[in-house]
């Protein structure tokens, strides 16, 4: 990477659950960086069939949804909606309200945590984040 390239937007947190799939978000959120959440959540669901998510809003800016294809986009909510049990989403903005309508079709439990509120969100999940050395 060089060192005037755009950092990615999405970044996977490693959990101590394999069966948890957790990310942060951060900043603005590109074609690019939705693809590649997609490609990661792809993988997770080839390795598990029901998987519980956190998702880390960090500084976010907003996103360039519009970007993804429609068809992209069709078959990203359809393998959520086959994979997903739990989703907890911490920091703001709460886009809880919006995803309910995205998951109507399956019971998803759906929880908006404050970023104050991490530990708790972690606990409602079942799972605890493994940090990262660099």
């Amino acid at each position: 990477m060089h060192p005037l390239d755009r950092i990615p937007a999405v970044r996977r947190i490693e959990t101590d659950r394999s069966d948890v799939f957790a990310i942060e978000i951060t900043g603005f959120v590109t074609g690019a960086d939705v693809e590649n959440l997609y490609g990661l959540l792809e993988g997770a669901y080839a390795l598990h069939d029901r998987l519980d998510v956190l998702v880390r809003l960090t500084d976010y800016e907003g996103s360039a949804w519009d970007d993804i294809s429609t068809a992209t986009a069709k078959e990203g909510r359809q393998h959520a909606l086959e994979h997903v049990q739990r989703c907890a989403a911490v920091g703001e903005p709460d886009w809880t309200d919006r995803a309910a309508g995205f998951f109507e079709r399956l019971p998803v439990e759906l929880k908006h945590f404050g970023s104050d509120e991490e530990a708790e969100a972690w606990t409602w999940i079942g799972a605890r984040e493994i940090p990262q050395r660099v």
